[in-house]
């Protein structure tokens, strides 16, 4: 059952930690996202502690965006214990496609982690499944497949829940295909918005993890209304960027489910 209304307050009421290992680009803001959201966020990437972290964690969120050889044995070793554990792991192949650096680290994360769902843009994706794609730096420039289909391609071969995000965006688990139509196009002009969206997929499953497919697709929903009642009072990407955290914060389960565009 898709409600993005029922998982958030299950967010709020558990408060999950979220084990994120992410970039030095967007620590802050996903951290602030997942606070706001009504989450825990951890941002732990030293080898030395990251399998005790995974341990006491409800979700991992895995982002590649600032890569370095003792951070990449770092996101293995956490993956690997927090597949142990069957809790929910999230992987953002960050510019996937523009480096063979960024391709073969995403590729032998999926090889190595039991991977949940994994988030990203229409060019990563496409990369990371054999589909023509051009990604400049980390942003999708275009993939030679359409959107839907690209996530029910990637969920098949690569065995996870694939959230495609884009204009509108796509997550499939290899069968269904759920599309959802919230967002805003003032999320383009800020960095990190994706590598929220990833941090706000984990939150949402460790409060749902036995429906991985409708868990991703209530998490970008969520996003996307947040980003709506930020953008209806901006005046461009400075302020949008610091209402996008009030709209996190201002989600109403109830008026969330209203607005939801998941089809």
């Amino acid at each position: 059952m898709i409600s993005a209304g029922t998982t958030l307050r299950a967010v709020r009421d558990s408060k999950p930690l979220v084990h994120q290992i992410t970039n030095y680009v967007v620590m802050n803001e996903t951290a602030n996202a997942t606070l706001a959201l009504g989450a825990l966020p951890v941002m732990a990437h030293a080898r030395e502690e990251v399998e005790e972290m995974a341990r006491i964690a409800s979700a991992l969120v895995i982002n590649i965006g600032t890569l370095s050889p003792h951070w990449v044995e770092a996101m293995l070793a956490a993956g690997r214990v927090a597949s142990g554990r069957r809790i929910p792991v999230v992987l953002d192949p960050v510019g996937a496609g523009a480096t063979a650096y960024r391709t073969e680290t995403a590729k032998r994360i999926l090889d190595e982690v039991d991977v949940t769902v994994l988030r990203g843009n229409a060019g990563e994706v496409a990369t990371l499944v054999g589909a023509a794609a051009e990604v400049r730096g980390v942003e999708s420039m275009s993939a030679g497949i359409e959107p839907a289909e690209l996530a029910r391609a990637a969920a098949r071969s690569l065995g996870v829940v694939a959230s495609v995000t884009g204009a509108v965006d796509h997550v499939s688990d290899g069968e269904r295909v759920l599309a959802v139509g919230n967002g805003d196009p003032l999320l383009a002009t800020v960095t990190g918005t994706g590598c929220i969206s990833s941090a706000l997929t984990g939150c949402f499953l460790a409060a749902k993890p036995d429906a991985p497919l409708e868990s991703a697709a209530e998490a970008l929903a969520a996003f996307g209304v947040a980003a709506e009642s930020a953008a209806a009072h901006a005046h461009g990407p400075g302020t949008f960027h610091a209402r996008l955290y009030d709209g996190l914060y201002q989600l109403d389960p109830e008026t969330l489910d209203e607005r939801t565009r998941i089809a």
